[in-house]
């Protein structure tokens, strides 16, 4: 699977109204890969597709048991964006 979800938040509802949808896709996933995905799930044809890795980072936490340490995954971040009069409705389609 190369999608991995949906990135609602305020900035990407704001892309929306240009088109422009923003997923989590696999690390190793290229645009070719991407595009084939989007069209056979949600049925869409696309203009143009962003992608961006974003490195691991480091985490600490300090809990009863002293300094917890650890690290956050790598993530892919993909914006798509759609040709006119084309919509993609999260809440209506299939799960990821």
């Amino acid at each position: 699977m190369i999608l991995i979800k949906p990135v609602i938040t305020n900035k990407s509802s704001i892309n929306e109204k240009q088109n422009c949808y923003t997923f989590f896709v696999c690390i190793k996933s290229n645009k070719n890969q991407i595009k084939k995905e989007i069209n056979k799930v949600f049925g869409v044809t696309i203009k143009k597709i962003r992608t961006m890795i974003y490195p691991r980072k480091d985490k600490s936490k300090y809990t009863k048991k002293g300094f917890l340490y650890g690290k956050t995954i790598r993530l892919k971040k993909a914006i798509i964006q759609l040709k006119e009069n084309q919509k993609i409705d999260f809440f209506n389609q299939k799960k990821i």
